[in-house]
């Protein structure tokens, strides 16, 4: 985790995200330099003022796209296509392009722009992606359906975070809520570190947060507390604890 803000709700999605992307990239390019770095999110974050800064600061970037009508028009062709391979195999058939395309107004120049043209039983699904890498980088499809559709993966690590309270922002002032949302940052990075660090080579090694919260920590134990030691005495019919066994000799200092 590299930021956990809480922003008011009446304001552009992308607002702000300039000084935050530019703060994460100067502490990771102090650490190393010759990194490659390729910034990823949904089309709420497409705005020239990203897009120019990325370009400025040599950072890649591979944002989702909004459809427009212009949009649509330019892959007439491979929706056509499409259609006519969805007809013939009864499935759902992808068609990709790739142009070079900008804005009337709101763009500064013109830039790669990957299509998927793809029709389903309910029919036509387009989805566009702009981006600043290269054609020899990441052809059209893979660039789509490797890369930009991975960007799910990220959404799940934000479910983990949902599952830790970062939802509980019931106070009403801000700065209480965001002091909220710092202690559920903190609480994930505990158990990312316990589920890297403690449970690697487990069956968890790869599980969701709340699946080991619940099943490892959130459990009954007689805890006994003398002068030398703590001893927490678990039940002898507790299922997994032999991972629980594993998971404090890896952490053990």
């Amino acid at each position: 985790m590299l930021c956990a803000r809480l922003r008011p709700a009446n304001q552009d999605a992308a607002a702000g995200s300039v000084e935050e992307v530019s703060r994460i990239v100067t502490q990771l390019r102090e650490r190393w330099p010759e990194v490659s770095i390729v910034l990823r999110a949904d089309s709420g974050f497409c705005r020239e003022e990203l897009m120019g800064w990325c370009e400025s600061n040599h950072v890649d970037y591979l944002f989702g796209l909004a459809r427009n009508k212009r949009l649509r028009k330019i892959i007439g062709a491979q929706m056509h296509q499409a259609h006519l391979l969805h007809q013939s195999s009864g499935k759902a058939a992808r068609v990709f392009a790739e142009f070079s395309y900008r804005t009337r107004k709101s763009w500064s120049c013109a830039r790669r722009v990957v299509a998927k043209a793809e029709y389903l039983d309910k029919g036509e699904n387009q989805r566009f992606v702009v981006t600043s890498l290269k054609a020899e980088q990441w052809a059209a499809q893979d660039l789509y359906e490797k890369f930009y559709c991975a960007r799910g993966e990220m959404e799940n690590r934000i479910k983990e975070q949902m599952c830790l309270f970062a939802d509980r922002l019931s106070t009403d002032e801000m700065k209480g809520n965001q002091l909220r949302l710092y202690f559920s940052a903190l609480a994930y990075t505990l158990m990312e570190a316990l589920r890297r660090l403690g449970l690697k080579g487990t069956a968890w090694a790869e599980a969701q947060v709340d699946t080991f919260r619940l099943k490892l920590l959130k459990i009954g134990a007689i805890v006994r507390v003398s002068v030398r030691r703590v001893l927490l005495q678990l039940s002898s019919a507790y299922p997994w604890k032999d991972l629980y066994t594993h998971a404090f000799h890896a952490l053990r200092c």
